[in-house]
């Protein structure tokens, strides 16, 4: 009798077993909440190897992709297949749009589709969520650089704390000096960590003060959800928040850096060139850069772009397009993590073909006329005693046209708010009123109507001043 109860008790200890290495796999390999935490562990012990490895090429740092298969713990090829198989499962059901134009699924945990011109979101999955954006965030660096960049000829010092930085790196040493040009090339083709440290720590006088730049930086451009700690992009936390952004405002960023900054066609020159080559002030060292922004040979009318990669961001991308006159920014984060770093092609391609197949330019201006308002004791038209006295209506800055990047389905609409009636006096370029331009429901313009003329009050004084006026008029005929 005993001996038949040790045998259900090991026998039962094997299926415990069983089950916990079942659950141990399902954890490392998604299927289970603890999911995130396995590769945010496995990600921020190699992050000085591996982050941004991804961009820049370097296989030494980043490994082969049977290496990062076997890493979350050294599965056997029936559970890396049995895995993989999952994930795929995972990816396929990965939800579909929620835009009713675009109908496609993608990868990011996060999306947009922007009209680079107007700001608009043409697309937008948890377009609002704040979450790490790695790499990304050196548009904002470069940007901010530019801006501050006195000239070609200014120089940067290398400190201690930039020399230490992990890779991806262009490996500068403490007390080299470098055209802060130069840097700039290497912070966007090639992503140095490094670079990005020296150009914050010269531009804004050390890498917090350089952040408080680039935070302010993101209020001026309404970016309400962003914050800063890097100019890098490496996972970063204080006592404020978590180093992050979301999909529309990322979007915003590389609006502005491609549309709207000063220094636009600098940034445009820097990330689209294919590669670059330069020297330490003294001549000694000698580096080549290459653009490893392969969305630039993806498709026609690529403009820039930034990848990223971090333990805790997954992929990232923002990229810019311009076709036919049409601008579009695509931003993704959490685009995936190791094996799946062409995800963000694949969904960058998709919403820039959706934007190009179904967004084209449309006026949305209709020409306005407005009747005269009657004015309340106002002096007649046309100086009587008595008689009609109204006000001329016009629009404040009235454009010729307005232009603007719609789907075939989508309707504009123009909507009035007019003051009836006025009272005396009037002063020309008074407002009374105003025109809304909306497009499905979203405003995108608004005037102000505005009286187009003086309207004095019809007074004693006036009118005793008018009969006085008539009567002298009339002896002179006689």
């Amino acid at each position: 009798m005993k001996e038949r109860e040790k045998k259900n008790i090991r026998r039962f200890t094997r299926k415990i077993r069983g089950l916990f290495s079942i659950y141990i796999v399902l954890v490392l390999f998604g299927c289970c909440p603890g999911r995130h935490t396995a590769i945010s562990v496995y990600a921020k012990e190699e992050q000085t190897e591996y982050a941004n490895a991804e961009e820049t090429g370097d296989t030494k740092a980043a490994g082969s992709e049977k290496e990062e298969g076997t890493a979350f713990g050294k599965a056997s090829e029936t559970e890396k297949a049995k895995t993989e198989e999952i994930e795929s499962t995972q990816s396929e059901a990965i939800e579909t749009s929620q835009d009713a134009g675009f109908q496609g699924q993608l990868y990011a945990r996060s999306a947009v589709l922007m009209d680079g011109d107007s700001g608009r979101v043409l697309y937008g999955k948890e377009a609002d969520v704040p979450r790490p954006m790695a790499s990304t965030t050196k548009i904002m660096t470069c940007i901010i650089a530019l801006e501050h960049m006195q000239g070609d000829a200014e120089i940067a010092e290398v400190s201690e704390y930039a020399a230490r930085q992990p890779k991806v790196h262009l490996g500068v040493r403490t007390e080299e000096q470098y055209y802060l040009k130069d840097l700039l090339y290497s912070l966007m083709l090639e992503s140095h960590n490094d670079s990005a440290v020296v150009i914050a720590e010269h531009v804004g006088g050390s890498v917090e003060g350089f952040a408080k730049l680039m935070n302010a930086k993101a209020k001026e451009l309404g970016c309400e959800s962003t914050y800063f700690i890097s100019p890098n992009g490496l996972d970063a936390v204080d006592d404020t928040g978590v180093h992050s952004t979301t999909a529309k405002e990322l979007a915003l960023i590389m609006r502005y850096c491609i549309r709207e900054s000063d220094r636009r066609e600098e940034f445009l020159q820097i990330t689209g060139t294919k590669s670059h080559s330069f020297q330490d002030i003294s001549g000694s060292r000698n580096f080549t850069c290459n653009n490893h922004n392969a969305f630039l040979s993806m498709m026609e009318g690529a403009l820039s772009g930034k990848t990223g990669f971090t333990g805790d961001a997954g992929y990232c991308y923002v990229g810019a397009l311009e076709r036919d006159g049409r601008v579009f920014i695509v931003a993704l984060l959490a685009c995936g993590w190791p094996n799946n770093k062409n995800y963000k092609w694949s969904d960058t391609r998709a919403l820039m073909e959706y934007g190009l197949e179904n967004y084209s330019c449309r006026n949305l201006w209709e020409e306005q006329t407005f009747p005269d308002i009657p004015v309340e004791e106002g002096i007649p038209n046309k100086r009587h005693l008595s008689g009609a006295s109204t006000v001329g209506v016009r629009i404040e800055n009235a454009p010729e046209e307005w232009i603007y990047l719609v789907r075939e389905d989508e309707q504009a609409e123009l909507s009035v708010r007019c003051e009836e009636q006025m009272d005396a006096p009037v002063k020309k370029d008074e407002v009374i009123g105003e025109i809304s331009l909306t497009l499905e429901g979203e405003s995108i313009g608004k005037w102000n109507l505005v009286t187009a003329n003086d309207v004095g009050k019809r007074d004693f004084r006036w009118c005793i001043r008018r009969i006085i006026k008539e009567y002298i008029k009339i002896n002179q005929e006689k």
